[in-house]
């Protein structure tokens, strides 16, 4: 899973009948230290999600799988929404 944050909405008055229905979002994808990461990207909503909100997201066929109707096209989804994120400091040994 990745770490992104809206940003947008995407409107699409034509889609391909598997995404019918979708909400699209558009997504700025972050390091989970909160650094960017990348360029923005349009991925389905199955959460609810709004602009300014932390969300993570999965990429290639567990995008498709993330829809009820599996054969779609999408490479993105967010499926979860982020309400914190803390990270432990490394050891010594990195571990």
């Amino acid at each position: 899973m990745h770490l992104g944050r809206v940003r947008g909405t995407v409107v699409a008055t034509v889609k391909t009948p598997t995404l019918g229905g979708q909400r699209l979002l558009w997504v700025e994808p972050f390091t989970w230290a909160r650094e960017p990461e990348g360029p923005g990207f349009a991925a389905v909503d199955r959460t609810g999600a709004g602009p300014g909100t932390w969300g993570f997201y999965v990429q290639g066929r567990e995008a498709a799988n993330a829809l009820d109707d599996k054969f779609n096209p999408s490479d993105r989804a967010i499926v979860g929404i982020v309400d914190a994120v803390t990270l432990e400091a490394r050891g010594a040994e990195g571990d």
